[in-house]
């Protein structure tokens, strides 16, 4: 019969290890809201964006979403991300008044 020593288990000297965000987890999210940065996905995750953009890479390899490269500026900084959403999902009209149609 085999002891353990005494002293902390083995699964408490590891490092911690940060949950890979499920493909489920990720659809729900942009289902939920429509279409997101790879940083806010990773945000909401709680994981790196590198893993996130991973799982997402694989999604669209499938066609189950698509990806746009954007580019912000917030605080005059320029912010390179990617944008995802679900295919078939059109994001609504902008608010203001609407071009009339010619004719």
């Amino acid at each position: 019969m085999w002891i353990a020593p005494p002293g902390p288990s083995l699964l408490q000297c590891l490092p911690p290890v940060h949950p890979v965000p499920t493909v489920i987890e990720i659809l729900n999210c942009l289902k939920q809201h429509g279409q997101r940065l790879d940083s806010e996905l990773a945000k909401e995750t709680g994981v790196p964006v590198a893993k996130v953009r991973q799982r997402l890479a694989e999604l669209a390899a499938t066609g189950a979403i698509i990806t746009c490269n954007l580019t912000r500026f917030e605080h005059g900084k320029r912010v390179d991300g990617l944008l995802y959403r679900m295919s078939g999902w059109v994001p609504p009209p902008a608010p203001g008044r609407k071009a009339k149609p010619p004719g």
